[in-house]
C-alpha cells in the first residue's frame, strides 16, 4: 500500500471531525441543515469509494471502522470538556449521543461508498469469470467435436483396414484353392498316364 492512499482516511477523519461543529438538527426548518450534512455524507462516500478502489476492501474496513470509533471517542471527549462552546448547557447523554450518531452516520456513508465500490469490482470479476467460462465451454465443444471427429476418421480408417484384409485374405483363399485344383489336376493327368504306360 502506497503512503499517500492515507490521504483518504485523512479527509474522512476531517470530514466527519468538521461535522461536530454544524448545527444538531439535522432536519431543520432551514434547509441549509439538511444540504450541509448531505454534501459531508456525499464528500465522505465519495472517500470510501476512492479508499475501496486504493487500500481495498478489507484494509480500507479496517482503516474506516478504526478512524469512525477514534474520533467519536475523541468527540465525546471534545463535547464534553467544551461543552459551552457547542451549546449544551447540560452534559446529558442524549447529547453526547447525538454527536456520536452523527460521526457513525458518516462513517457509515464511507462504508457504504467502499460497499457499492467493491459491489461493481466484483460485478466486472463475475462478467470476466462468465466470459472466460463461454470460452471455456466453447474450447471443451471444440475439443468434443474434433474428438468425434478423430474417432470417426479411425472407425473408417479401421474398417478399410479391415475391408482389405478381408479381401487379401480371400484372394490368398481364392489362389490356394486354385492351386490345390491344379495340382488335383495334375496329378489326376499323372495317374492317367502312368495307367497308359503300364498298360502299353
Amino acid at each position: 500500500m502506497k503512503k499517500y492512499y492515507l490521504i483518504t482516511p485523512a479527509i474522512i477523519v476531517v470530514l466527519i471531525f468538521a461535522s461536530n461543529f454544524l448545527n444538531t438538527t439535522l432536519f431543520g426548518v432551514a434547509t441549509g441543515d439538511f444540504s450541509v450534512w448531505f454534501v459531508l455524507a456525499v464528500f465522505v462516500f465519495a472517500s470510501g469509494w476512492f479508499m475501496n478502489a486504493t487500500i481495498g476492501w478489507i484494509n480500507g474496513g479496517k482503516i474506516l471502522f478504526a478512524v469512525v470509533v477514534a474520533i467519536t471517542i475523541v468527540s465525546i471527549i471534545m463535547v464534553t470538556l467544551f461543552r459551552g462552546y457547542f451549546g449544551l448547557s447540560e452534559l446529558l447523554v442524549e447529547n453526547l449521543l447525538v454527536f456520536a450518531l452523527r460521526n457513525i452516520f458518516l462513517g457509515a456513508m464511507g462504508f457504504f461508498g467502499m460497499a457499492i465500490s467493491e459491489n461493481m469490482i466484483l460485478q466486472k470479476e463475475l462478467e470476466n469469470y462468465k466470459s472466460k467460462n463461454n470460452d471455456y465451454e466453447k474450447h471443451v465443444e471444440n475439443a468434443e467435436k474434433e474428438a468425434r471427429l478423430t474417432i470417426n476418421e479411425a472407425k473408417i480408417t479401421a474398417e478399410r483396414i479391415i475391408f482389405e484384409a478381408q479381401k487379401k485374405s480371400k484372394d490368398v483363399i481364392d489362389t490356394k484353392n486354385k492351386i490345390e485344383r491344379n495340382l488335383k489336376e495334375f496329378i489326376q493327368t499323372e495317374r492317367e498316364l502312368l495307367k497308359k504306360y503300364e498298360e502299353n
